[in-house]
């Protein structure tokens, strides 16, 4: 165990790195890292901080990230564990000379190569709550990465002993059909959940030019809102929101349409959050 200004942290080592996504579409990696840490552990849902070392603009000495945790702890033992995250490359434009830069984390992750070392922190309190009961409902939605911690759910519910007796939906828009992360051809290792019998997947792609993922996830919930918003209205429905803050935007364009206003879509949600049974987890 380290200590940096971020506080605690442990080493972790690359033990896989590989694309997921083709060259024609933005580079996402899905990242394994082991801790060997004995008092390393988490749930599903957590994150942890990647704190890339500087220095860095402004004279920090470190960069922290957090990257939701994308598999449940059945790779845990005694000696080590060993997690994966999903990272996208990521760059942005200063606002002010229009220059193109790398994201600090995000390169770093994805130029890591296996054998590699890395510091990270946590892990820290998921912000998402799921159902203990099993016979409770559960609703993804997410774009993008916002899919890593529904993976570990699913891997989670559907491996407990009696599997999962509530109806449990994800929602997931893409701009193209390999841009699906873990359910495109390439990479299907959520095709085992499809044979549950209360498990359901709308993956929407984008079905004009230049249309983004939190678009094609707008039609994916306008054309199956029937389902979703007759669960949504149950009270035993946890709905957890993961990815984009665009994601909210369309969210909550299709919803207040099947509420009957915006005051009465905003009027459940803070119903839900005061109870319990709703999450959500945003980035820019």
């Amino acid at each position: 165990m380290s200590e940096t200004e971020l506080g605690p942290a442990v080493m972790a080592e690359v033990i896989e790195s590989r694309r997921i996504t083709p060259e024609s579409t933005d580079e996402v990696r899905h990242i394994v890292l082991r801790v060997n840490e004995p008092s390393f552990r988490y749930r599903e849902g957590q994150s942890i901080g990647v704190v890339v070392p500087g220095p860095h603009a402004f004279g920090n000495k470190y960069h922290m990230r957090r990257y939701s945790i994308a598999n449940d702890r059945s790779r845990s033992n005694e000696e080590s564990v060993e997690f994966s995250i999903l990272v996208r490359r990521c760059f942005y434009i200063d606002p002010v000379n229009g220059e193109r830069y790398p994201g600090v984390a995000s390169n770093f992750l994805c130029d890591a190569q296996v054998g590699q070392s890395l510091s990270v922190t946590g892990p820290y309190k998921s912000p998402f709550n799921v159902p203990s009961d099993n016979h409770a409902n559960l609703v993804m939605i997410g774009v993008g990465t916002g899919i890593a911690p529904f993976r570990a759910f699913m891997q989670h519910i559907y491996r407990q002993q009696g599997g999962w007796k509530g109806q449990v939906r994800l929602f997931y828009g893409a701009r193209t059909g390999m841009d699906m992360l873990y359910m495109n051809d390439h990479n299907s290792d959520l095709k085992e959940f499809f044979d549950e019998e209360t498990f359901i997947a709308y993956n929407a792609l984008a079905n004009r030019p230049l249309m983004s993922e939190a678009e094609a996830l707008e039609q994916s919930l306008d054309l199956h809102v029937e389902d979703a918003w007759s669960l949504i209205q149950k009270p035993d429905t946890y709905v957890c929101v993961a990815g984009l803050t665009k994601v909210q935007k369309a969210m909550d364009h299709v919803f207040s349409e099947a509420a009957g206003s915006s005051e009465n879509w905003e009027a459940l949600k803070e119903q839900m959050a005061q109870q319990g049974r709703w999450s959500q987890l945003l980035y820019s």
